[in-house]
């Protein structure tokens, strides 16, 4: 009696396709990267889905002192009397809307004449002690020129005048200029989120400080990065002198506590988000210099090296082009892991004061504008900006975790397919 011998072949995948396969497996590492992209995403559209899209969202309303999440509120807009260049939508992306009116919180409006009347918001229920305004309805609606005097022909029902850079003459009538303002210059906004102490829309500079967490992260790695894997190739493949002198400057401020340097920096080099930038970048490179040094002692005495110094290639050649590939893998994972510290230095340095300066709106900053609310009924004012760094955190934790496991090549794995 004979058999059929069946026969297996595998696939042949490359090592950054079985990496990726791997690291699919793990479902956490997995929902940790669709965070990370979803906040790189709202970092890039930025301003384009904010509700304010003033620049830092920092348009503030005093009189909203405070409301809770669902708030509603009548605005009524009113367009300035100069001439605002329209932002382009990647202008608007990037640095906000240059906004061709102002707007007004109001409680009610009526029309008189060639006027509206509004009751501005006070910020109470009953609206007590409110402030009655009038504006003119052209006004309202137009650039108005204010060297020429608005002229109205009560017989006519007509308002003409002269708009800012227009030289001719506009004339309309008033129940026109009516129907546009009750068109498209009273609105409801609604405050998702909420408003700060200062009235600011709470939804918008969460959405916005999600930008600055992320790019005090990725350019304090790229620092980090650069000057780490610099000294710890240096070190690990030279030895000797080199090492002992890199391997001491490594010690000293591994010595120093990291948030006792930064701040060390950061006075040194003055308040604001470029320093942090530069501050937090200056400390995290140590971790990855020890790595990379490690790394490449182990490396160094390997076979393709001793080949490469054979056939007369230049140090420089075979640090960069043969070994540092063969180091990346623990460097991507402890990148990973600096983006999380990174941005909770950040966070830290922003409550104390000392990194992003109002208005920027950074959530270590959101934390501290509003922590003596924690113990009344508007905890969540610090609570949700505090629950964004931990999920971003968290985030990139996971997906280091993930990073970790899927590089290890003692784990490599081969997808078999059936044959006969």
């Amino acid at each position: 009696m004979f058999f059929k011998k069946k026969s297996i072949n595998f696939e042949s995948e490359s090592l950054s396709v079985q990496t990726w396969r791997r690291f699919k497996r793990n479902k956490l590492s997995l929902l940790g990267l669709w965070v990370i992209g979803a906040a790189c995403l709202i970092s890039i559209l930025g301003y384009l889905i904010t509700p304010d899209q003033t620049p830092y969202a920092n348009d503030q309303k005093p009189e909203l002192h405070i409301k809770e999440p669902g708030f509603s509120v009548k605005m009524l807009a009113v367009r300035k009397n100069e001439e605002v260049k329209p932002s382009s939508i990647f202008s608007t992306m990037i640095y906000g809307k240059n906004e061709t009116n102002s707007y007004y919180t109001i409680h009610s409006f009526d029309f008189k004449g060639k006027d509206i009347i509004v009751e501005e918001f006070t910020g109470n229920v009953d609206n007590q002690g409110a402030t009655v305004s009038k504006f003119n309805v052209a006004d309202a609606v137009y650039a108005i020129d204010t060297k020429y005097p608005i002229m109205y022909d009560s017989s006519r029902m007509q308002l003409s005048f002269y708009e800012v850079g227009n030289p001719r003459v506009i004339i309309r009538s008033i129940t026109e200029l009516q129907e546009i303002i009750k068109k498209d210059h009273v609105s409801t906004k609604t405050f998702l989120l909420g408003s700060d102490k200062l009235g600011r829309d709470l939804l918008s500079r969460l959405l916005i400080g999600t930008r600055i967490s992320l790019s005090v992260g990725l350019v304090s790695v790229i620092i980090s990065i650069f000057i780490g894997i610099l000294l710890g190739a240096m070190a690990g493949y030279y030895r000797g002198k080199t090492d002992s002198a890199i391997m001491w400057l490594i010690n000293v401020v591994w010595s120093i506590p990291t948030l006792l340097l930064v701040i060390a920096i950061t006075l040194v080099l003055g308040k604001g988000i470029l320093q942090v930038f530069i501050a937090v970048g200056l400390t995290m490179w140590v971790d990855v210099a020890r790595i990379v040094r490690g790394q490449i002692l182990s490396i160094r005495e390997k076979e393709f090296v001793e080949a490469g110094r054979a056939l007369g290639f230049r140090n420089m050649r075979i640090i960069l082009r043969h070994i540092l590939p063969n180091v990346m893998g623990p460097v991507v994972v402890m990148a990973a892991s600096n983006f999380a510290s990174a941005i909770l230095t950040e966070a830290g340095l922003s409550f104390l004061g000392i990194g992003a300066q109002p208005p920027v709106p950074s959530w270590g900053e959101m934390v501290s504008a509003h922590h003596g609310y924690i113990l009344m009924d508007k905890a969540y004012l610090a609570f949700i900006p505090g629950i964004a760094i931990m999920i971003l955190v968290l985030a990139f934790m996971l997906v280091g975790n993930g990073l970790r496991d899927a590089l290890d090549t003692r784990s490599i794995d081969e997808k078999p397919i059936a044959g006969n």
